[in-house]
Protein backbone atom coordinates (compact mmCIF):
# COMPACT_ATOMS: atom_id res chain seq x y z
CA UNK A 1 0.00 0.00 0.00
CA UNK A 2 1.38 3.48 -0.95
CA UNK A 3 1.45 6.01 1.98
CA UNK A 4 2.05 9.41 1.44
CA UNK A 5 3.69 11.45 3.72
CA UNK A 6 3.34 15.44 3.81
CA UNK A 7 5.79 17.51 5.56
CA UNK A 8 5.83 21.70 6.74
CA UNK A 9 8.75 23.70 6.42
CA UNK A 10 9.20 27.15 7.47
CA UNK A 11 11.25 29.25 4.95
CA UNK A 12 14.60 31.04 6.73
CA UNK A 13 15.87 34.58 7.02
CA UNK A 14 19.47 34.76 6.94
CA UNK A 15 21.10 37.74 9.19
CA UNK A 16 24.53 36.52 8.54
CA UNK A 17 23.99 35.85 4.50
CA UNK A 18 24.92 33.42 2.54
CA UNK A 19 26.19 34.58 -0.68
CA UNK A 20 28.60 32.72 -2.62
CA UNK A 21 29.53 28.89 -3.01
CA UNK A 22 32.87 27.10 -3.01
CA UNK A 23 31.32 24.07 -4.64
CA UNK A 24 28.27 24.65 -7.17
CA UNK A 25 27.46 20.84 -7.28
CA UNK A 26 27.20 20.23 -3.80
CA UNK A 27 25.99 23.74 -2.97
CA UNK A 28 29.05 24.23 -0.33
CA UNK A 29 29.47 27.78 0.90
CA UNK A 30 32.08 30.12 0.63
CA UNK A 31 31.11 31.12 4.85
CA UNK A 32 28.83 30.14 7.39
CA UNK A 33 25.80 31.54 7.65
CA UNK A 34 23.33 32.65 10.38
CA UNK A 35 18.84 32.83 9.96
CA UNK A 36 16.06 33.36 11.70
CA UNK A 37 13.06 30.83 10.72
CA UNK A 38 9.79 32.38 10.06
CA UNK A 39 5.82 31.28 10.89
CA UNK A 40 4.17 33.13 8.69
CA UNK A 41 5.89 31.70 5.60
CA UNK A 42 6.01 27.88 4.28
CA UNK A 43 5.83 25.10 2.00
CA UNK A 44 3.81 21.71 2.40
CA UNK A 45 5.09 18.60 0.24
CA UNK A 46 4.19 15.17 -0.16
CA UNK A 47 5.61 12.50 -1.26
CA UNK A 48 4.44 9.09 -2.24
CA UNK A 49 6.31 6.23 -4.36
CA UNK A 50 3.47 4.93 -6.44
CA UNK A 51 3.47 1.64 -9.03
CA UNK A 52 0.42 2.82 -10.66
CA UNK A 53 2.82 5.90 -12.48
CA UNK A 54 5.00 5.67 -14.61
CA UNK A 55 7.27 8.04 -13.99
CA UNK A 56 8.16 10.80 -11.42
CA UNK A 57 5.14 13.61 -11.53
CA UNK A 58 5.40 16.84 -9.69
CA UNK A 59 2.52 19.44 -8.99
CA UNK A 60 3.24 22.64 -7.67
CA UNK A 61 0.38 24.94 -6.27
CA UNK A 62 -2.04 22.48 -8.18
CA UNK A 63 -0.53 23.01 -11.50
CA UNK A 64 1.37 19.68 -13.02
CA UNK A 65 5.27 21.04 -13.60
CA UNK A 66 6.83 20.85 -17.17
CA UNK A 67 9.93 18.16 -17.54
CA UNK A 68 12.58 20.48 -16.42
CA UNK A 69 11.36 21.28 -13.27
CA UNK A 70 10.19 17.54 -12.42
CA UNK A 71 13.84 16.85 -13.80
CA UNK A 72 15.40 18.77 -10.71
CA UNK A 73 12.57 16.85 -7.98
CA UNK A 74 13.59 14.03 -9.25
CA UNK A 75 17.59 14.33 -9.18
CA UNK A 76 17.14 15.45 -5.82
CA UNK A 77 15.04 12.63 -4.71
CA UNK A 78 18.01 10.67 -6.30
CA UNK A 79 20.00 10.91 -3.04
CA UNK A 80 16.94 9.38 -1.29
CA UNK A 81 16.37 6.63 -3.84
CA UNK A 82 20.43 5.22 -4.13
CA UNK A 83 20.64 4.35 -0.30
CA UNK A 84 17.13 2.68 -0.57
CA UNK A 85 17.37 1.11 -3.69
CA UNK A 86 13.94 2.50 -4.28
CA UNK A 87 12.91 2.56 -8.05
CA UNK A 88 9.00 3.26 -7.84
CA UNK A 89 8.14 6.42 -9.45
CA UNK A 90 6.84 9.23 -6.73
CA UNK A 91 4.27 11.66 -7.19
CA UNK A 92 4.86 14.92 -5.05
CA UNK A 93 2.63 17.47 -4.23
CA UNK A 94 3.90 20.92 -3.15
CA UNK A 95 1.98 23.73 -2.18
CA UNK A 96 3.55 27.39 -1.47
CA UNK A 97 2.55 29.76 1.29
CA UNK A 98 5.25 32.18 -0.37
CA UNK A 99 5.40 34.31 -3.21
CA UNK A 100 8.09 31.67 -5.59
CA UNK A 101 11.53 33.77 -6.01
CA UNK A 102 10.72 37.11 -4.80
CA UNK A 103 13.27 36.99 -2.68
CA UNK A 104 11.83 35.53 0.24
CA UNK A 105 13.52 32.46 0.30
CA UNK A 106 10.82 29.85 -1.12
CA UNK A 107 13.85 27.64 -2.00
CA UNK A 108 14.01 27.20 1.73
CA UNK A 109 10.99 25.97 2.37
CA UNK A 110 10.55 24.09 -0.63
CA UNK A 111 13.60 21.87 -0.82
CA UNK A 112 13.49 21.74 3.05
CA UNK A 113 9.63 20.03 2.99
CA UNK A 114 10.88 17.76 -0.20
CA UNK A 115 13.65 16.60 1.72
CA UNK A 116 11.72 16.19 4.80
CA UNK A 117 8.41 14.07 3.38
CA UNK A 118 11.97 12.00 1.15
CA UNK A 119 13.07 11.04 4.15
CA UNK A 120 9.92 9.69 5.75
CA UNK A 121 8.36 7.89 2.25
CA UNK A 122 11.61 6.36 1.46
CA UNK A 123 11.74 4.85 5.15
CA UNK A 124 15.78 6.71 5.43
CA UNK A 125 14.65 8.11 8.59
CA UNK A 126 17.75 10.46 8.60
CA UNK A 127 18.49 12.33 11.78
CA UNK A 128 17.68 15.93 11.68
CA UNK A 129 21.52 17.22 11.27
CA UNK A 130 21.92 14.64 8.64
CA UNK A 131 18.68 15.66 6.94
CA UNK A 132 20.53 18.86 6.75
CA UNK A 133 23.04 18.03 4.69
CA UNK A 134 20.58 16.19 1.78
CA UNK A 135 18.31 19.25 2.02
CA UNK A 136 21.85 21.35 1.47
CA UNK A 137 21.77 19.66 -1.90
CA UNK A 138 18.51 21.33 -2.94
CA UNK A 139 18.84 24.56 -1.85
CA UNK A 140 21.80 25.93 -0.04
CA UNK A 141 19.27 28.35 2.56
CA UNK A 142 16.99 24.94 2.57
CA UNK A 143 19.79 23.27 4.97
CA UNK A 144 18.41 26.00 7.76
CA UNK A 145 14.94 25.30 7.66
CA UNK A 146 15.14 21.78 8.87
CA UNK A 147 15.16 23.47 12.54
CA UNK A 148 13.29 26.49 13.76
CA UNK A 149 14.18 29.92 15.76
CA UNK A 150 17.97 31.37 14.85
CA UNK A 151 19.86 28.49 13.02
CA UNK A 152 23.58 28.23 12.17
CA UNK A 153 24.46 26.95 9.11
CA UNK A 154 28.24 25.34 9.26
CA UNK A 155 30.16 25.60 6.22
CA UNK A 156 32.20 22.40 7.44
CA UNK A 157 34.74 21.08 5.17
CA UNK A 158 32.93 18.70 2.78
CA UNK A 159 30.01 17.68 2.26
CA UNK A 160 29.44 15.31 5.23
CA UNK A 161 29.93 18.77 7.53
CA UNK A 162 28.42 21.19 6.01
CA UNK A 163 25.12 21.31 7.93
CA UNK A 164 22.88 23.22 10.27
CA UNK A 165 22.82 23.46 14.00
CA UNK A 166 20.08 25.47 16.15
CA UNK A 167 21.37 27.91 17.86
CA UNK A 168 18.32 29.70 20.18
CA UNK A 169 14.50 28.92 19.81
CA UNK A 170 13.97 32.87 19.14
CA UNK A 171 11.48 33.07 22.01
CA UNK A 172 11.99 36.18 23.98
CA UNK A 173 10.19 38.92 21.94
CA UNK A 174 11.88 38.19 18.65
CA UNK A 175 9.74 39.30 15.77
CA UNK A 176 9.68 40.53 11.79
CA UNK A 177 8.18 42.43 9.36
CA UNK A 178 8.52 41.37 6.03
CA UNK A 179 7.68 44.65 3.93
CA UNK A 180 6.86 43.13 0.24
CA UNK A 181 7.97 45.91 -2.00
CA UNK A 182 7.69 43.62 -5.30
CA UNK A 183 6.29 39.70 -5.52
CA UNK A 184 7.29 39.10 -8.72
CA UNK A 185 9.97 36.73 -9.97
CA UNK A 186 13.17 38.25 -10.13
CA UNK A 187 15.24 39.20 -13.06
CA UNK A 188 18.39 38.00 -12.08
CA UNK A 189 18.26 34.29 -9.90
CA UNK A 190 20.28 34.35 -6.83
CA UNK A 191 22.34 31.53 -7.86
CA UNK A 192 23.49 33.64 -11.14
CA UNK A 193 23.86 36.89 -9.10
CA UNK A 194 26.03 35.01 -6.20
CA UNK A 195 27.93 33.42 -8.82
CA UNK A 196 28.82 36.71 -10.82
CA UNK A 197 29.64 38.59 -7.10
CA UNK A 198 32.26 35.73 -6.54
CA UNK A 199 33.94 35.91 -9.91
CA UNK A 200 34.54 39.88 -10.27
CA UNK A 201 33.33 41.57 -7.26
CA UNK A 202 36.97 43.03 -5.85
CA UNK A 203 35.32 43.68 -2.40
CA UNK A 204 34.25 39.62 -1.77
CA UNK A 205 37.31 38.88 0.10
CA UNK A 206 36.72 41.36 2.82
CA UNK A 207 33.41 40.11 2.48
CA UNK A 208 34.35 36.96 3.36
CA UNK A 209 36.72 38.27 6.61
CA UNK A 210 33.84 40.59 7.41
CA UNK A 211 30.91 38.06 7.85
CA UNK A 212 33.38 35.18 10.16
CA UNK A 213 33.75 38.16 12.27
CA UNK A 214 30.06 39.23 12.24
CA UNK A 215 29.01 35.51 13.02
CA UNK A 216 31.09 35.10 16.17
CA UNK A 217 29.77 38.38 17.36
CA UNK A 218 25.89 37.58 16.12
CA UNK A 219 26.10 34.45 18.25
CA UNK A 220 27.19 36.17 21.53
CA UNK A 221 24.76 38.73 21.16
CA UNK A 222 22.05 35.99 21.00
CA UNK A 223 23.24 34.39 23.86
CA UNK A 224 23.38 36.92 25.54
CA UNK A 225 19.11 38.23 24.37
CA UNK A 226 21.10 41.85 23.26
CA UNK A 227 18.57 42.62 20.86
CA UNK A 228 19.99 45.93 19.94
CA UNK A 229 23.26 44.33 19.09
CA UNK A 230 22.07 41.56 16.70
CA UNK A 231 19.85 44.19 14.87
CA UNK A 232 23.08 46.29 14.72
CA UNK A 233 25.21 42.98 13.35
CA UNK A 234 21.77 42.06 10.90
CA UNK A 235 22.00 45.20 9.23
CA UNK A 236 25.49 45.84 8.60
CA UNK A 237 26.31 42.11 7.42
CA UNK A 238 23.00 42.59 4.90
CA UNK A 239 24.37 45.63 3.85
CA UNK A 240 27.92 45.07 3.63
CA UNK A 241 26.61 41.76 1.02
CA UNK A 242 24.84 44.42 -1.23
CA UNK A 243 27.93 46.25 -1.63
CA UNK A 244 29.66 43.16 -2.88
CA UNK A 245 26.96 43.27 -5.68
CA UNK A 246 27.25 47.02 -6.49
CA UNK A 247 31.04 46.03 -6.85
CA UNK A 248 30.59 43.12 -9.33
CA UNK A 249 31.06 43.34 -13.19
CA UNK A 250 28.19 44.05 -14.34
CA UNK A 251 27.06 46.16 -11.42
CA UNK A 252 24.16 44.15 -9.59
CA UNK A 253 21.52 45.95 -7.46
CA UNK A 254 17.92 44.19 -6.35
CA UNK A 255 16.79 47.32 -4.85
CA UNK A 256 14.06 49.12 -6.20
CA UNK A 257 12.76 52.55 -4.75
CA UNK A 258 10.30 51.24 -2.14
CA UNK A 259 13.09 49.26 -0.82
CA UNK A 260 15.10 52.54 -0.26
CA UNK A 261 11.88 54.07 0.81
CA UNK A 262 11.28 50.76 3.52
CA UNK A 263 14.84 50.86 4.96
CA UNK A 264 14.46 54.96 5.69
CA UNK A 265 11.78 54.38 7.52
CA UNK A 266 13.66 51.60 9.80
CA UNK A 267 16.06 54.52 10.16
CA UNK A 268 13.14 56.61 11.36
CA UNK A 269 11.66 54.37 13.80
CA UNK A 270 15.14 54.14 15.45
CA UNK A 271 15.50 57.54 15.96
CA UNK A 272 11.77 57.72 17.74
CA UNK A 273 13.41 55.12 20.47
CA UNK A 274 11.79 52.17 18.86
CA UNK A 275 14.45 49.33 18.44
CA UNK A 276 13.88 47.74 14.49
CA UNK A 277 16.99 46.77 11.71
CA UNK A 278 16.65 46.19 8.55
CA UNK A 279 17.95 43.04 6.11
CA UNK A 280 17.40 42.01 2.61
CA UNK A 281 18.20 39.31 0.53
CA UNK A 282 18.85 38.93 -3.49
CA UNK A 283 15.33 40.61 -4.29
CA UNK A 284 13.43 44.07 -3.39
CA UNK A 285 11.82 43.29 -0.32
CA UNK A 286 12.94 44.44 3.19
CA UNK A 287 13.01 42.48 5.83
CA UNK A 288 12.20 44.67 9.25
CA UNK A 289 13.88 42.42 12.66
CA UNK A 290 12.38 44.11 15.68
CA UNK A 291 10.68 42.80 19.29
CA UNK A 292 7.45 40.98 18.30
CA UNK A 293 5.83 43.24 20.86
CA UNK A 294 6.50 46.41 18.40
CA UNK A 295 5.22 44.83 15.61
CA UNK A 296 2.05 45.99 15.65
CA UNK A 297 3.20 49.38 15.91
CA UNK A 298 5.98 49.37 13.53
CA UNK A 299 3.50 47.76 10.76
CA UNK A 300 0.92 50.83 11.48
CA UNK A 301 3.61 53.14 10.63
CA UNK A 302 4.46 51.18 7.33
CA UNK A 303 0.84 51.28 6.41
CA UNK A 304 0.91 54.85 5.63
CA UNK A 305 3.39 54.00 3.23
CA UNK A 306 2.76 50.40 1.81
CA UNK A 307 -0.65 48.75 1.25
CA UNK A 308 -1.68 46.55 3.94
CA UNK A 309 -1.16 43.78 1.98
CA UNK A 310 2.60 44.52 1.61
CA UNK A 311 2.92 43.93 5.35
CA UNK A 312 3.30 40.76 6.62
CA UNK A 313 4.13 40.13 10.55
CA UNK A 314 5.72 37.14 11.79
CA UNK A 315 6.75 34.92 15.19
CA UNK A 316 10.00 32.94 15.10
CA UNK A 317 9.00 29.57 12.86
CA UNK A 318 9.52 25.79 13.78
CA UNK A 319 11.57 22.99 12.52
CA UNK A 320 9.76 20.44 9.97
CA UNK A 321 6.50 19.92 10.81
CA UNK A 322 5.19 15.97 10.11
CA UNK A 323 1.68 16.38 8.55
CA UNK A 324 0.82 13.18 7.84
CA UNK A 325 1.64 9.55 9.39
Amino acid sequence: MTIEKKVRAYTNIALIKYWGKRDEAAILPTSSSLSLTLDAFYTETSVAFKEDITQDTFYLNGVLQNEAATQKVSRFLKLFREPTGIQTPALIKSTNFVPTAAGLASSASGMAALAGAANLASGLNLPDQELSTYARRGSGSATRSIYGGFVEWQMGTSSEDSYAVPIDDANWDIGMLVVVVNSRQKEVSSRDGMKNTVETSPFYAGWLESTAKDLIEIKKAIHSHDFQKVGEITESNGMKMHGTMLGANPPLSYWEPYSVVAMQLVRQLRKEGIPCYFTMDAGPNVKVLCRLSDSEKIKARFAEVFRTEQLIVSRPGKGLQIMSN
